[in-house]
């Protein structure tokens, strides 16, 4: 062996110790360090969701670096009073009579909407600008931020009787008891007497998480059934005004049903021209059977799908046509369809774009449309979203 081909292997048996007695060592630290760190909070899940979300957007958490140091949306100004709502606003009539206004803001799945100074000046800005319906989750962490935009919302004019506020309980609070201390542990949090809908966030999580409802030996429908329960008993005792669900296919909506308790109020989904035929068919379901339906990802599902959607070459016509963005076109389809739709955005301008979708309406030639556009999906390259059908 050659001099030069000594001190290569020399050199690589040296990278080799490094990084076994080095490297791989540290980040194995590192990883249980991240692990333990995210599970030692109340809501593991959420944390984990609260860090990724911005680390995927180059941004570091606020979970981490602290609230108040990402960039979004600007300060609303001292002086901003509330303006009108929406003319020709429409609303759902939910079983129990209350109204639910189509247009809302949903609180997740960006960078933003895990900094609490953001996620402040974002509902207090949609809430002035004349919105009503947002749409949170406890899953979000964000409640806190939710709940003192609100509070000074209200303080500068805004009738708490005409918020229509929505959040929801994930399955690693499912259960009876856990299910009523959770809930009533949400009103605090968000400075309200009342909520106006609580939503079962999932049907189950997977089995390899472990949950206290999974750990008494009860399965996923049992744990479902103790917190419809425990929904229905809060329902009734005027700590929430309705009850419903998050991601259930047609089966976990008959299993409830079955249970004769309060009304399903309503199945928050993934809506837009480009869904699976099962979750069309949760749709059919939720109409023929009073369920409402509220569409998070209206505007073609995730980052991927958003951005076809918005270059889609049919829906770039129908936006010329009635003088309207794409983004206002799928809004205004999806609510023609029956759906309250909760477009995520912290900017004001966004926001008041999003509220003017009640401008104008998609005739029925349009609608069949943009109806028609399910049949390209395969063509289009669109990713269909997760099949809840298949859950527990």
């Amino acid at each position: 062996m050659g001099l030069g081909a000594a001190t290569e292997r020399t050199t690589i048996m040296g990278l080799m110790h490094l990084l076994l007695r080095r490297v791989v060592p540290g980040i194995v630290v590192a990883t249980a360090l991240a692990i333990g760190w995210i599970c030692n909070h109340p809501v593991p899940l959420g944390r984990f969701f609260a860090t990724l979300v911005p680390l995927m957007k180059g941004i570091l958490p606020p979970q981490i670096v602290g609230h108040g140091k990402m960039k979004g949306t600007p300060p609303v100004p001292d002086d901003l009073l509330p303006q009108p709502r929406p003319e020709n606003e429409l609303f759902l009539e939910l079983p129990g009579g209350d109204l639910f206004p189509q247009s809302g803001l949903g609180m997740c799945c960006r960078p933003t909407a895990y900094d609490d100074v953001l996620v402040y000046r974002t509902v207090l800005w949609y809430l002035l600008q004349g919105g009503r319906h947002i749409d949170g989750a406890h899953m979000y962490l964000n409640h806190g931020a939710i709940g003192k935009a609100i509070k000074e919302a209200v303080r500068r004019g805004v009738d708490r009787k005409e918020v229509f506020l929505t959040t929801k309980i994930a399955p690693s609070h499912f259960g009876y008891d856990l299910t009523v201390k959770t809930v009533e542990s949400f009103l605090p949090e968000l400075s309200v007497e009342y909520i106006d809908l609580v939503l079962m966030h999932a049907p189950s999580f997977p089995a390899i998480i472990s949950t206290p409802c999974r750990r008494a030996g009860k399965d996923a429908a049992q744990c479902r059934e103790e917190t419809w329960r425990a929904l229905s008993d809060l329902r009734e005792k005027g700590v929430i005004r309705n009850a419903g669900v998050s991601n259930f296919a047609v089966k976990h909506l008959m299993e409830l049903k079955a249970l004769e308790l309060a009304p399903i109020a309503n199945n928050q989904i993934e809506f837009n021209p480009f869904v699976s035929e099962s979750i069309n068919e949760t749709f059919d379901y939720c109409q023929k059977h009073n369920v409402a339906i509220t569409a998070y990802f209206p505007l073609g599902g995730e980052i991927a799908n958003k951005g076809k959607a918005l270059k889609n070459e049919i829906l770039g016509k129908l936006a010329d046509k009635y003088g309207a963005s794409v983004s206002q076109v799928m809004l205004r389809w999806a609510i023609q369809r029956g759906c309250a739709v909760i477009p995520g955005t912290g900017n004001p301008k966004h926001q008041k774009e999003n509220l003017e979708v009640y401008k104008f309406a998609l005739d029925e030639e349009d609608m069949k449309t943009i109806n028609d556009l399910k049949h390209t999906v395969v063509e289009e390259g669109f990713m269909q979203g997760v099949d809840y059908s298949k859950a527990e």
